[in-house]
């Protein structure tokens, strides 16, 4: 059986030490370990709430709402925090909004998408009528499998939320980048292009950059991704072990 606790602990420590090695415009920064908990069953999400882990990252909405709705996971994890992490289409929004203890979506890439989640949060949404935390997803590596708006269109996508989504809360930018990028050949440059997107869209819509969080960085590059400013880091197997195959 995979050690969470153990393993939850040396992501904590790897996260510290990357954090200290931080240039001091980025010492600010207190990372957040999102546990992505894809595929896993709940009683690994319960083992790790139980080890001080509080959020955690889903992929899929059924296997979200499945694990969310879980009553062990209701009644073991009240204080549980679920990021979305995945793709969303139109038709799960009202069914990803019904997710207890949803925290927050951070692949928002279309106005589209923007409105329908604006549109519906009121009818899910708690009772102090709170907005939903959401991020801004970016393609910066252009893959065409990859979901993420375009580079060049992330500003309006950011002043569409700002402006005419009253019920989201915009915290930042997200960015999956390319998979087993060569850190020997030099800083990521989809990890770049995210730095770089968040100081021109904090430029050109004046908002203030230590307001602005960025989510970068998995099990195979999250130290460097903290180094880098991200945020939010999103891991798995070096939490989780190795992720079982998809259910059918």
């Amino acid at each position: 059986m995979v050690d969470i606790p153990s393993n939850l602990q040396v992501v904590r420590d790897k996260i510290a030490a990357a954090a200290a090695k931080r240039v001091s415009e980025y010492q600010f920064i207190q990372p957040q370990l999102v546990a992505v908990s894809k595929f896993h069953p709940a009683e690994s999400v319960i083992r790790a709430y139980e080890a001080g882990q509080r959020s955690f990252g889903e992929n899929y909405v059924n296997e979200l709402s499945e694990k969310a709705t879980c009553s062990e996971v209701l009644d073991k994890c009240k204080e549980i925090q679920w990021h979305f992490i995945g793709h969303l289409q139109k038709s799960n929004v009202n069914k990803l909004l019904k997710v207890p203890n949803l925290y927050m979506i951070e692949t928002v890439d279309s106005e589209k998408i923007a409105s329908s989640i604006d549109n519906a949060w009121p009818k899910f949404g708690n009772q102090d009528n709170a907005k939903l935390k959401i991020m801004v997803q970016i393609n910066t590596s252009r893959e065409e499998a990859k979901s993420g708006c375009d580079i060049d269109s992330a500003a309006s996508l950011v002043k569409y939320i700002l402006e005419k989504c009253p019920n989201l809360d915009f915290v930042g930018l997200m960015t999956i980048g390319e998979y087993g990028y060569d850190l020997s050949k030099g800083p990521n440059p989809d990890f770049c292009t995210l730095c770089m997107s968040k100081t021109k869209i904090c430029q050109e819509l004046d908002l203030n950059p230590k307001e602005v969080k960025l989510s970068m960085g998995m099990s195979t590059d999250y130290e460097h991704a903290i180094e880098l400013g991200s945020s939010f880091i999103r891991v798995g197997t070096a939490i989780f072990g190795d992720r079982p195959k998809k259910p059918t």
